[in-house]
Formats: structure tokens, sequence, C-alpha cells
């Protein structure tokens, strides 16, 4: 009995939709991070103590994920170890840190919107460290991301004090360009350690500073002392909204290429908006919506002619 041989179109286009599954569900749960966030601010915790829970939880799964990519792989070189340290700090502890932080001051669907012009400050690094040309296109899509973000923290100084929006935005900012210098700098050592073994390990060094920062500036008390909703909250900020939604990602990125799984990750801010009205109670608004789609579409426009 004879059996056909599949083609690799047709085993390519069977792991299209897998793949755009995987990057959808990582989509949206790294979306929720800013909804958990925000529901255990309302029991009373600062972000020193909030981070610290979540990196806590999350450190055993991404020493695992370290140790299993890492098998049969050469020892770190002394400046390996210093790169993965560089690029933990920048990457995982100080944007998680700032994000956080940010948090306490402005909407779940503003910091995602924030978070994602991330594409924009990768490519203005690039621009200055590499000299990579910016097309008339990429700057139009810019223009339009960034329009449509004080579009929505216009709203948002509407709603509240308008110190506190601007000092959340900036904190939720500058996360963003800390990844983006994470990003940009981690080129070299994707190619020499892997992805999924330097995510581990700069996720593992991100989760030793968090704890650290903790013991420093926190009495051991203090984390003795939150409700006991916050460590729920942090176990599944730790699990679901963390560890999962990476590894979910790079398998997707394995079927469906990153460009793909990138434009895919379009759903993050739309999910963020959604869960942030049904489950935080947040405000949406025409304006909101506006914004939201012009962060959405220049974004679009910026990827697509960037290719």
């Amino acid at each position: 009995m004879s059996s056909v041989q599949a083609t690799p179109g047709q085993l390519a286009h069977r792991s299209i939709g897998p793949g755009l599954a995987l990057a959808t569900a990582g989509a949206i749960a790294f979306s929720g991070k800013a909804i958990i966030v925000k529901l255990a601010y309302r029991y009373g915790v600062d972000a020193v103590t909030l981070i610290m829970l979540r990196m806590l939880f999350a450190l055993p799964l991404f020493a695992l994920m370290a140790w299993w990519a890492g098998r049969g792989k050469p020892a770190l070189t002394r400046r390996d170890w210093l790169g993965v340290f560089g690029l933990g700090f920048s990457g995982y502890y100080l944007s998680s840190f700032l994000d956080f932080a940010g948090l306490a001051y402005i909407t779940a669907s503003l910091e995602r919107l924030i978070l994602y012009l991330n594409p924009t400050l990768v490519l203005l690094f690039g621009w200055i460290a590499y000299r990579r040309r910016i097309t008339r296109w990429q700057t139009a899509g810019m223009a339009v991301s960034y329009t449509g973000v004080l579009l929505v923290f216009g709203h948002e100084v509407q709603l509240g004090q308008s110190a506190a929006a601007a000092w959340g935005t900036l904190l939720v900012f500058l996360s963003a360009v800390s990844y983006a210098v994470y990003l940009v700098a981690s080129g070299e050592f994707v190619k020499r350690l892997g992805s999924l073994r330097l995510v581990g390990l700069a996720t593992s060094v991100a989760c030793v500073l968090c704890i650290a920062q903790f013991v420093l500036l926190r009495p051991m008390s203090a984390a003795l002392q939150v409700a006991p909703e916050v460590i729920w909250l942090s176990v599944l900020n730790a699990t679901l909204c963390t560890a999962l939604p990476v590894l979910a990602v790079m398998m997707a990125i394995e079927r469906i290429g990153p460009a793909m799984a990138a434009q895919t990750g379009m759903v993050g801010p739309m999910s963020t908006i959604l869960m942030g009205v049904l489950i935080l109670g947040e405000p949406f608004t025409a304006w909101i919506a506006a914004g939201t789609v012009l962060v959405i579409a220049g974004i679009f426009v910026f990827t697509r002619t960037g290719r």
C-alpha cells in the first residue's frame, strides 16, 4: 500500500495554524500581565514587593528553561556571562521594574500602547548604533503611532491628575526604551547561545536582581504581610503571563517566522483594552478607540514597509 508524501509547501501550510494559535495565545497572555498588576495594586502592595513576588515564582521556570536549552552546549565564557548579565539587567530587570512602577499611575490600556511602540525604538537605536536606514514609510508609520499614544495620553490626563499620568507614562516609555536596548544588543548573543537559552539565562539574572532589590529596600516581613490575593496573582503572573508566553512565542517563531509572529502580536493591545474594560472597569471612549487604531495602523505600516 503506497503512501502519499506531503510536499514542503503542504507541511509549511500545516504549521501556520498552530503557529498563529501559539503567537496569538502568547500575545494575549503577555497582555494580561498589566491587568494582574493593576489588580494586585488594589491590595496596597508596592512595585518593589510585587515584582519580587513575580520573579520569585518565575525563577525556577526560567532556570529550568536555561538548563534545558543548554544541554550538550559549550559552557559560557566570561564574556558570555557579562553579556547575559547586562542583557538581563536592561531587558528584564530594569524594563520590568519601570513597567510595574508606571502601572501604578496609568491605565493598562495606555501602558500596552506605549510598549507596543517598541519596534520604532529598536529602529531608532539601530540607526544610532549601526546607521541603519529609516524609510519615509517607516517615518510615517512612527508618526501615526506616536500620535495615537499622545491621543490616549491626553484623554488620560483629563481623567485624573496630569502630573501622575505624565510620570507613569514616562516610566513605561523608559521601560520600552530599556527593552529596546536589550533587543538591539542581544543579536550577537542570540547567535552564540540560542534564543531560548539566552532568554532563560537573562530572565534568571533579572529574577535574582529583583529579589536582591527587595532584600535591600524592604524588610523581609513585608513579603509576609501582603494579602493572600497578591500571592495568587503573582503566581498567575509568573506562569501564565511570563514564562508560558515566552515559550509560546518562541514555538510560534519556529513555525511561522518572526515577521508573522510580530504581526499576530497586534492582538495584544486590543486584548489589554478589552480586559481592562471588563475586569478593571477602565473607561473605553472614542478617544481611546481612535488612539488604539492609530497606534496599531502605524506599527502595521512601520513593520510591513521595514521588511
